[in-house]
């Protein structure tokens, strides 16, 4: 494979790891008779994960790169899931700050997140977020942005900014919440090159108060 098809599969790469998700979203928001019917937030769920592992596919097969060359490793797994609850705390106490603002302000968040109210779907949904969203922002895009930038801080920009401006659906509280959060990995992920670690992190913040918390009847 020539150099420059190799290229162009980067290319194709970055395009649906910036826009595929989004995409899918829109798709499904404007397609679906009901967005908010389980088997249609499914359906996106599986599409973003199929993309995802489309994603892998170009990195192992086209560019024939290891998936390390997206931070992905499994050879201190134990390290990596420890760092990815350290990770989640920090994230929580962010978050907990941010939730404590909005209210002090008056500003509502969580309206328009399109998460099914049962649990198994919802399940399906923060697994998919953890996984496919830093696949593809924090581990591919982020990486070859900077290959061919040449610059990290670019890189970073680029796909913080991105990441956090398809979470539109949460509002600007909520794009708010991913830019920050975001950040936190992004910095993290620049530290470390530990994208099992983000993994873990993001799908705890998401899966602790969206499934746990309602699976143990709080709130109720």
């Amino acid at each position: 494979m020539t150099q420059t098809s190799t290229r162009g599969w980067t290319y194709a790469g970055l395009a649906i790891s910036l826009l595929g998700i989004p995409a899918i979203v829109t798709a499904q928001r404007l397609l679906a008779p009901d967005p908010t019917a389980a088997s249609s937030i499914i359906i996106r769920e599986i599409a973003i994960l199929a993309v995802t592992a489309f994603v892998l596919w170009i990195v192992v097969a086209r560019e024939r790169l290891p998936l390390s060359s997206i931070g992905l490793r499994f050879d201190r797994v134990g390290r990596s899931v420890a760092w990815g609850f350290g990770l989640a705390v920090a994230a929580f106490a962010i978050l907990l700050a941010c939730l404590a603002g909005f209210s002090a302000l008056g500003i509502h968040y969580g309206e328009g997140s399109g998460i099914s109210r049962a649990l198994p779907v919802t399940f399906l949904a923060v697994m998919r977020a953890g996984i496919s969203e830093e696949v593809l922002y924090r581990g591919f895009a982020l990486e070859r942005l900077q290959s061919l930038t040449g610059s990290k801080w670019i890189a970073a920009g680029a796909t913080l900014v991105l990441f956090a401006a398809f979470h539109f659906r949460q509002r600007m509280a909520g794009v708010f919440l991913a830019f920050v959060l975001g950040g936190l990995f992004t910095a993290y992920y620049l530290w470390k090159r530990d994208l099992l670690a983000t993994i873990t992190g993001h799908f705890l913040v998401d899966f602790v108060p969206n499934v746990l918390l309602p699976l143990l009847g709080a709130g109720d």
